[in-house]
C-alpha cells in the first residue's frame, strides 16, 4: 500500500469502513499516517480487517446503527473522545435497497425511504452539524477550520438507472446539496467540504446493481471506459482531499467515472 499523502498528525472519522469503498479508503488513510475513528455498523470482522495494517494507537474502531440518529450522536462524541479533536469527517457509510420500485406495497415504498432518508441523509448531515459546529468552537473558529468529505453517486445529477432505487438516488442527490450549502457557508471559516461522485464502482452494491441491469457485460459495455472504478481510487482521492492540500476546491463534486458521464 503506498500512501497518497502525509495525513500524520490529523484524525479522521470514516463511517462504513467495513467494506467496499470504506474498507479501501481505512486501509489508505492509515497508510497515509492518519489517526482513524473507523466506524462501522454490524460487520467488525470486516472493519478489523479494513484497518488491520493500523497500529492500534493509531485506530479507534466503533460500531454504531446510522438509523439511530441517537447511536449518530453516540459515535461522534466516541470519536471526539478519542483524541479530543476530529480535523477530517467523511460520510461514506449508505444503504441502497433494490426492492422499492413503483409497483411496490406502499407500505414498503415508505419503508424504504424511510430507511434512505435516514441512514443516507440525516444521519450524515447529524454528523456534519456536529463537526461544523466542533470546527467553529476550536480555536474559536480562528485559523483552525475542519474538512467534510460526502462519498455520493452520480446518481444524484442524473437519476438512478434501475427505478427500483429511486430512494437511493435521491438521498444522494440531499446530502450532496448539504454538503455543498456548508462548503458556501463556511468558507471564510476554513471549513471545507467535498463531493465525491463515483459512477460503477467494483463493490458489492454495484455487482447487486448489475444484477438488475442485464449483469456485467452490459453495464461495462455503456462505460466509456469499459471499466469500473475501483475502492481504492476513490480511497486516494478521500486521502488527498483530507490533507488540505487545494482548499480552494472547497464546494466541488469530483466526478469519478472513466468519462462515462461528463458534466
Amino acid at each position: 500500500m503506498h500512501p497518497a499523502v502525509d495525513l500524520t498528525g490529523k484524525t479522521i472519522l470514516l463511517t462504513g469502513a467495513s467494506k467496499g469503498i470504506g474498507a479501501a479508503t481505512a486501509a489508505i488513510l492509515g497508510a497515509s499516517g492518519a489517526h482513524l475513528v473507523a466506524h462501522y455498523g454490524s460487520d467488525r470482522a470486516g472493519a478489523e480487517a479494513a484497518t488491520a495494517a493500523i497500529p492500534a494507537d493509531r485506530l479507534l474502531l466503533v460500531q454504531a446503527d446510522l438509523a439511530d440518529l441517537n447511536a449518530v450522536e453516540s459515535l461522534w462524541d466516541a470519536a471526539l473522545a478519542w483524541r479530543g479533536r476530529i480535523d477530517v469527517l467523511v460520510n461514506n457509510a449508505a444503504v441502497m435497497d433494490f426492492s422499492g420500485g413503483i409497483d411496490a406495497p406502499v407500505d414498503h415504498w415508505d419503508a424504504v425511504w424511510d430507511a434512505a432518508l435516514t441512514v443516507n441523509v440525516k444521519a450524515p448531515a447529524r454528523l456534519m452539524r456536529r463537526a461544523v459546529q466542533h470546527y467553529l468552537e476550536a480555536d474559536g473558529g480562528k485559523d483552525q477550520g475542519g474538512a467534510i468529505i460526502s462519498i455520493g453517486s452520480w446518481a444524484a445529477q442524473r437519476g438512478v438507472t434501475n427505478p427500483a432505487t429511486i430512494a437511493y438516488g435521491a438521498s444522494k442527490a440531499a446530502i450532496r446539496a448539504a454538503t455543498q450549502s456548508i462548503a458556501r457557508a463556511y468558507a471564510r471559516q476554513k471549513i471545507l467540504a467535498y463531493v465525491i461522485t463515483p459512477g460503477v464502482v467494483r463493490t458489492r452494491l454495484s455487482e447487486q446493481f448489475a444484477a438488475t441491469n442485464g449483469g456485467e457485460a452490459a453495464v461495462s459495455a455503456t462505460l466509456a471506459s469499459g471499466e469500473w472504478v475501483t475502492p481504492d481510487e476513490l480511497g486516494r482521492l478521500v486521502a488527498f482531499l483530507a490533507s488540505g492540500a487545494v482548499p480552494q476546491l472547497s464546494g466541488a463534486t469530483l466526478d469519478v467515472n472513466g468519462a462515462s458521464y461528463i458534466r
